[in-house]
């Protein structure tokens, strides 16, 4: 598996290296990768029942794939995917092809299970759909979609942290060097006039790569005096004393910014579009099923959390993290150009050329069809 997510070369890895790496990732997944991030909480079991918000044609229908291999995390900014397939929404729009799910615990792994064709679509943060776009010069991949908003912050201890200009000095996780969050702190501290190297997280302010699932063990021993982190991390941090010192998307024009993308294998797109369009049907119904019935796709998603990892989350971590989130079907594009500007001001990363990242042709229609309105690519869409 991958160590980071933005390497400061583009260079293309070799195909072999990719197919071995990724078949040893996705084999291990079964046993390691449903300890994610999520894996704290009750033992209480949330069921959600009814059907979904959204009318579904499905049946029998035949499609042109018996089956299809979706990639997504136990985790709330995940929603869309732990909603839709929990309620059997995706399902119905597939028919008679079969959802076959796989859960990963990070960006790197999901990337490279697409690129060895473990898995056709997946739910991934801006920064790995980047990196597996510009590593692969533009073939592996397209952004198909949007999903999620929001539902990052960055926590800290109060008693050692109150302004940011406390921040000097202090240990500050993120979950993965290169990752979303790890951007995002770190371009935040440039623009402070605070001086990280991005390899390794020395400097004005110490940044410690931390697994999601260990950050609250790492803040309660005084390991780190802070993390920014997404959902529910945050609020797990927030149980445990921590005070949220800043919410990212307050940082976002309209308080937006992409959290989530689906992404699809090129090749799997190109063969199977029938299929891709009942996927992307399947998500939107799913996010105006979770608009409609916030409460009900709540606690559906918790169950499935629970199902994953092992346990629920507590009411406590589990309410104001799903508040904090935003379940959409723009993929806000031009909040992907920021990111990826953000990694290079960052240092983590050369300015790529995105030109061609996303094909939402199929969400357009799908939209259309639904009587919404056309989501924009920010001139970064196939030509």
């Amino acid at each position: 598996m991958a160590s980071n997510q933005f390497p400061h070369s583009a260079a293309r890895p070799a195909a072999g290296r990719i197919r071995r790496s990724a078949v040893a990732a996705v084999a291990g997944l079964t046993a390691v990768t449903l300890l994610t991030a999520c894996g704290y909480g009750s033992k209480s079991d949330d069921k959600a029942a009814g059907s979904p918000a959204v009318a579904s044609p499905a049946g029998d229908v035949k499609l042109s794939a018996d089956s299809v291999k979706i990639g997504y995390f136990a985790n709330l900014t995940h929603g869309t995917p732990l909603v839709g397939l929990k309620e059997g929404i995706f399902q119905k729009e597939l028919g008679t092809t079969q959802v076959k799910p796989q859960i990963f615990n990070a960006g790197p792994a999901e990337i490279e299970a697409l690129n060895a064709g473990s898995i056709d679509i997946g739910w991934i943060g801006p920064s790995p759909a980047i990196n597996g776009y510009v590593q692969s010069h533009s073939e592996a991949l397209k952004i198909i979609g949007g999903s999620a908003s929001g539902g990052v912050k960055l926590v800290v201890n109060p008693d050692k942290i109150s302004s940011v200009d406390d921040l000097k000095g202090k240990k500050i996780a993120t979950p993965q060097r290169g990752n979303t969050q790890d951007v995002a702190l770190l371009n935040y501290l440039a623009g402070k006039g605070l001086k990280v190297n991005p390899d390794s997280g020395a400097g004005d302010v110490s940044v410690v790569r931390t697994d999601n699932k260990v950050t609250p063990d790492a803040y309660s021993s005084g390991a780190i005096d802070g993390a920014w982190v997404p959902e529910p991390t945050a609020s797990k941090l927030v149980t445990l004393g921590a005070k949220v010192l800043l919410n990212e998307k307050s940082l976002w024009p309209d308080n937006k910014f992409v959290i989530t993308n689906i992404i699809v294998s090129q090749k799997f797109l190109k063969e199977h579009p029938d299929v891709v369009e009942a996927v992307l049907r399947g998500s939107v119904n799913t996010n105006a099923f979770i608009k409609a019935n916030p409460d009900k796709a709540k606690a559906s998603a918790n169950a499935a959390i629970k199902e994953a990892a092992g346990n629920a989350l507590d009411a406590s971590i589990l309410d104001p993290a799903w508040q904090d989130i935003e379940f959409l079907d723009d993929p806000l594009a031009s909040t992907l150009q920021s990111e990826a500007d953000h990694a290079v001001t960052a240092g983590l990363l050369k300015k790529p050329d995105l030109t061609g990242i996303y094909d939402l042709t199929l969400l357009n229609k799908v939209l259309k069809a639904a009587g919404q309105n056309a989501v924009a690519d920010a001139g970064l869409g196939t030509k």
